[in-house]
């Protein structure tokens, strides 16, 4: 079934990286931007594409060519089938270490889809704030982390939630929970800020040192 064992096991090498740039763990965003920023190597370019995107996508095209050529037979079927590996691989694997091997913040869940922000007026100067964020921890322990916004925003309305951050969460054991955080926030420095809800919030969570940044 295989043609060129040497093409085959190069092409095994280059699909195992352009995986791993994608396997969306520790944090929301792919494990290459981690491996991108600590070697000072831009993770966006200037118009807004995104390196690591680009360059798994070469090594997955490079991958598959060699692939399907270093086979006799099935080579169309084999490569479709990687390429849906590529695709749900990753998302899998990150479920399947939580649910049964992770333990502290590691062991979380954040459901970003099922979390909300409303920003509503409270009086001249000031924003009621009141975010319900959705965990899951998996582990058989209790987890305590703390919460903060991502502040990368603008207007700056998370950014201004964090005036009472870290707010400090525990979870207990195999435990799925909304978690409630309200706040008011004075926005008479601010020329414009926003009201009314979003969804898809971007957090932070801290424990013993360890950070995640997690979000859509």
């Amino acid at each position: 079934m295989i043609k060129n064992k040497s093409m085959f096991y190069i092409s095994l090498v280059f699909l195992f990286i352009a995986i791993l740039l994608n396997f969306p763990f520790p944090h929301s965003y792919p494990f290459g931007e981690v491996i991108f920023m600590t070697w000072n190597i831009p993770v966006r370019f200037a118009n807004g594409l995104h390196t690591v995107g680009i360059f798994s996508l070469a090594l997955l095209i490079i991958g598959l060519f060699l692939l399907v050529n270093s086979l006799k037979k099935y080579r169309g079927r084999i490569g479709f089938l990687v390429f849906l590996l590529f695709i749900f691989v990753p998302g899998f694997m990150v479920s399947f270490y939580q649910e049964n091997f992770a333990t502290g913040i590691y062991a979380v869940s954040y459901a970003a889809e099922e979390s909300e922000c409303s920003f509503e007026m409270k009086s001249g100067e000031t924003v009621h704030g009141e975010c319900e964020l959705s965990f899951i921890n998996y582990s058989n322990h209790e987890v305590p982390f703390t919460v903060e916004f991502n502040e990368d925003d603008d207007p700056p309305m998370f950014s201004l939630m964090n005036n009472n951050a870290p707010y400090k969460i525990k979870l207990g054991a195999k435990e799925t929970k909304q978690i409630r955080i309200e706040t008011d926030m004075d926005v008479s420095d601010i020329p414009y800020y926003m009201e009314g809800e979003v969804s898809g919030v971007d957090i932070i969570i801290r424990s013993k040192g360890k950070q995640r940044n997690l979000g859509i």
